[in-house]
């Protein structure tokens, strides 16, 4: 899968334009550390579980395995802008203190079954939001959701890495010559590249 499809379908799942954008020229500094980022290890938890709540492991890897949490991480404290950091953290914090309030518990000890309606809940409460503010957020008047970033953050980084794509996405390490009539059965894993 090319960045330009992977974009694409981000922006489908999460109705909203990549925030962040210039990590897609981001090349990933050799020996980046967690000290280097704005986070903790308990972070990195955290954002791992949020990212396998919305990815899970079912036959194919889920977003733990690909240690999601350190990659957005590292890309939130190196790409994005003070203000878009504060909005995330912030938002951290909301999807914990829900879990607290609703169910007595923190995410992290919630079971699967309310983690999960945890994050639909808000995944919908996202998309109620970037439609009531689509012009909005096109000019960048408003901020935007946190949860918006965090999906968005978890899919370009669950399929960017080693395990997405090449144990969830069909790859070619050295393509061959173009294939315009490739075979397709239902079912069929897309590629990446």
């Amino acid at each position: 899968m090319e960045r330009r499809e992977l974009l694409k379908m981000i922006v489908a799942a999460t109705g909203s334009a990549f925030i962040g954008s210039q990590v897609l020229a981001y090349d990933m500094r050799p020996n980046v550390t967690l000290s280097d980022t704005i986070f903790d290890k308990d972070d990195v938890t955290f954002l791992n579980q949020l990212g396998e709540t919305i990815i899970p492991k079912t036959d194919t890897p889920g977003a733990k395995q690909a240690n999601v949490g350190l990659m957005i991480a590292i890309i939130i404290s190196d790409c994005y802008t003070t203000d878009e950091q504060k909005i995330f953290k912030q938002g951290l914090l909301v999807i914990d203190n829900k879990a607290q309030s609703t169910y007595n518990n923190p995410f992290l000890l919630l079971s699967n079954v309310q983690q999960t309606e945890l994050l639909t809940a808000k995944d919908a409460e996202a998309n109620q939001y970037n439609k009531k503010f689509r012009q909005e957020l096109k000019n960048k008047t408003v901020p935007v959701h946190y949860f918006t970033m965090l999906k968005q953050l978890v899919l370009f980084t669950f399929f960017s890495s080693e395990i997405g794509a090449t144990q969830v996405l069909r790859h070619v390490a050295i393509p061959g010559s173009y294939n315009g009539d490739l075979a397709y059965k239902k079912g069929d894993k897309a590629w990446a590249r």
